[in-house]
């Protein structure tokens, strides 16, 4: 049997004898000191629940020690807490969701030409140029506020997939500003009203909906960083002493306080 605190079987069986030892139990088992490798006092002292109470009463000084110099119960093993990863695999998402609006095809696309009717009744098929900065515009928006959470990131994978968007964005500035799209020295983007009027519809669309393009670099660092943030978050588990094994990044303390 396994020792506990530096006991065996043999010296645990010996320290409950005197409460095993009786006709019935020594009849039964024949008289011996064992029975296929039984030790009768080991059995006794299991029967009559003496090996539960000095069990518990060695785990329950431990518990007690434990709250005394009030060790931590579980310990996070994430370079990132749960609220900050939490926040980057949203605006991952997020942006991820704004690019779809911009990168579909077919009657969704938001590139379709409608038909406008000038003063003089003439009739012509024409980019909506309101719905697409919109789009756009909505776009750059969670593409900065996700740059800036995965700022705060101590994660080497979110970093480098962030850095990818950054990369791609700046290797395609000269194609993005002809867009009405500007890129600045650290690889935010920008869109000005005004000067999207003049841009050109046809290269934006290029960008965003020919397959190779901008685009589709984009999407793909945007699914690395919601992908890691939440395989950085299956690793922010804590294992209590009580065997419990969860996941702060939904039920942990650090996700909690951070609401």
């Amino acid at each position: 049997m396994a020792s506990i605190s530096g006991y065996d079987s043999s010296s645990l069986g010996v320290l409950f004898s005197s409460l095993n030892r009786n006709n019935t139990t020594s009849s039964l088992l024949g008289g011996g000191s064992d029975l296929l490798g039984i030790n009768y006092s080991d059995y006794a002292t299991i029967r009559n629940g003496s090996y539960f109470k000095l069990l518990s009463a060695y785990y329950s000084k431990s518990d007690s020690t434990d709250s005394a110099t009030k060790v931590s119960p579980s310990i996070s093993t994430a370079k990132d807490d749960a609220k900050t990863l939490t926040r980057i695999e949203s605006a991952a998402e997020s942006t991820e969701k704004s690019l779809s609006k911009l990168t579909a095809t077919g009657k969704d696309s938001v590139f379709n030409k409608v038909e406008k009717t000038a003063e003089d009744g003439t009739k012509t098929q024409e980019y909506d140029r309101d719905a697409i900065y919109k789009a756009v515009k909505s776009y750059v928006d969670d593409y900065n506020s996700l740059l800036d959470r995965a700022d705060d990131s101590k994660t080497k994978s979110i970093l480098r997939a962030a850095n990818s968007l950054k990369s791609n964005a700046r290797a395609n500035e000269k194609t993005l500003e002809k867009a009405g799209i500007t890129v600045d020295a650290d690889g935010r983007l920008s869109v000005d009203e005004k000067s999207f009027e003049k841009a050109d519809m046809d290269k934006l669309k290029s960008l965003f909906t020919t397959h190779g393009s901008y685009a589709t670099q984009t999407n793909v660092d945007l699914l690395k960083i919601a992908s890691n943030a939440k395989s950085e978050a299956a690793k922010a588990n804590t294992y209590s002493k009580n065997g419990m094994y969860t996941y702060n990044y939904s039920t942990g303390d650090l996700y909690n306080s951070g609401i």
